[in-house]
């Protein structure tokens, strides 16, 4: 099987590290997902999707950070043992 669980998992832990390491001065303020740009405008909805997605990058930096490091430690070990 060329794509089981395995690589599942491995491409959703590069996903999470890639959100969890964007920086918001320098990336997320200049492509309008910053934490200021969080306020809905007028005639905006408050659950737009650029909302959502913006709980979403604060949410992954926020509380996956320890986990995160913890996970990406014993990815390396295991990658380093059993190859």
């Amino acid at each position: 099987m060329i794509f089981g669980l395995g690589r599942l998992f491995y491409v959703v832990l590069l996903l999470v590290n890639a959100v969890a390491v964007l920086n918001e001065q320098r990336f997320l303020r200049r492509i309008g997902l910053g934490s200021k740009s969080n306020q809905p405008s007028f005639g905006q909805p408050e659950n737009s999707t650029k909302s959502k997605l913006i709980h979403l990058i604060s949410a992954v930096q926020t509380l996956l950070r320890i986990p995160l490091i913890a996970i990406n430690i014993l990815v390396i070990v295991y990658e380093l043992i059993l190859g």
